[in-house]
């Protein structure tokens, strides 16, 4: 049957009845749940459908938020149900559980949030909350479920996966405590990015991970020297538990030692005993918004880019020509060729300047590869790590300064 045809048919069997009643079919249609196909791939144009639906129905009344957050929480894979006196929504897995309050005319009053075995507390982040309380921002609270989903993405039971998030949390403390270590009060956030052992630490609130803000630009420095209310935002990394096809050794409870240091003036942590580990096809990962290129340290194992890491399908390639190809994307949002290129940058009070950056091959010493992640198993690794990569991308930086779109070829 044709599409016009089929319309027409519609058209004709529901002409004579109430839009009311039509509205109230497709609500119904809507929460059963969608039926996917053995290979589990979703069928793109009725889920397509479905949510300019949802978006073109307008939410005024606590019918039809309720109905658009049990119709979100299925499309993220999440089982959801209303309280008995219908002003309370249950978001629920297996890992975790959300519980929305709502007033009678639909707006939110609260959200809260508990993990396996903690009490609910009202931690999802207020700006989000606001924003799906006021105006209705399911994209947002959509991104919030994931989130707190990812959070629970290694392979095996509920068990294995709550073992997982245990000791997600166990680093989480560690570096926190770390990020204590020689901090004076009067440190402000740049010194703290720039030269703390964990950089700026963020820790993780309700969806929202954990993060690391390792380095900030010069330009972004004088920024924030010259406007100390501006919020300029440095390159960060995200701490995370994911999982692998091997089994590692990870800490379920706190290893930091606490106001002691080693021998060697590093943080001192307690053994890795069996009572305090467990072995899980999982892994903690520092985990990048944007690809960064870095220089491989080891010339002859190409997995091994930083020292007693071990990053898998990496492809190696000239380190410049990463460097620029990143920072042309950055600026210019396109695909750009960079082979035999110069490129002109213009500096205050100065002629353009003109530099021609030699690639070399991947083969050199200055190959590198993107890396969008970096895994380990053990807290002690990561201001080893932060440290590399504030070197990397101070480096980057300065590579990228000589980078413009304004390029002509020889």
């Amino acid at each position: 049957t044709s599409t016009n045809a089929l319309m027409e048919r519609l058209h004709l069997k529901y002409q004579q009845k109430p839009w009311s009643e039509t509205l109230k079919l497709v609500r119904v249609c809507m929460d059963k749940p969608l039926q996917r196909p053995d290979s589990n791939t979703p069928d793109g144009p009725l889920l397509s459908c479905m949510e300019k639906i949802q978006r073109a129905l307008h939410d005024k009344s606590l019918f039809s938020v309720m109905n658009r957050l049990e119709s979100l929480s299925k499309q993220k894979g999440l089982n959801a149900h209303v309280s008995p006196s219908g002003t309370a929504c249950y978001i629920t897995s297996s890992m975790f559980y959300i519980e929305v309050q709502l007033e009678k005319d639909g707006e939110v009053m609260d959200v809260k949030l508990a993990h396996l075995g903690e009490d609910p507390v009202v931690k999802l982040i207020f700006s989000q909350l606001f924003l799906f309380g006021r105006m209705k921002n399911y994209d947002a609270f959509g991104k919030s479920l994931e989130d707190l989903s990812n959070l629970y993405q290694i392979p095996g039971n509920s068990e294995m996966q709550a073992k997982g998030y245990f000791a997600l949390q166990a680093l989480e403390k560690d570096l926190y405590s770390m990020s204590l270590l020689e901090r004076t009060q009067d440190v402000n956030r740049v010194t703290e990015v720039l030269h703390g052992k964990v950089g700026h630490l963020v820790p993780r609130t309700g969806a929202t991970p954990m993060n690391i803000e390792f380095y900030i630009s010069p330009y972004q420095v004088l920024e924030a020297e010259l406007n100390p209310d501006s919020q300029v935002c440095g390159t960060k990394a995200v701490v995370a538990v994911e999982g692998t096809d091997t089994l590692h050794k990870l800490p379920l409870s706190p290893l930091f030692v606490d106001s002691q240091a080693g021998e060697d003036g590093n943080a001192a942590f307690l053994p890795l005993t069996d009572e305090l580990s467990m072995d899980l096809p999982a892994a903690f990962v520092l985990k990048f918004h944007q690809p960064i290129p870095i220089h491989n340290l080891n010339t002859n194992k190409k997995n091994h880019l930083i020292p007693g890491i071990q990053i898998t399908g990496l492809k190696l390639a000239p380190l410049y020509e990463l460097i620029v190809q990143a920072t042309l994307q950055e600026k210019c949002s396109e695909d750009l060729s960079t082979h035999k290129s110069c490129f002109f940058v213009s500096l205050p009070d100065c002629p353009k300047h003109c530099y021609f950056i030699n690639k070399g091959s991947e083969k050199s010493d200055f190959a590198g590869a993107l890396v969008s992640k970096i895994p380990f198993s053990h807290p002690k690794c990561v201001p080893g790590v932060i440290e590399i990569l504030r070197h990397q991308v101070a480096y980057n930086s300065l590579i990228s300064s000589c980078v413009s779109e304004k390029h002509v070829h020889e």
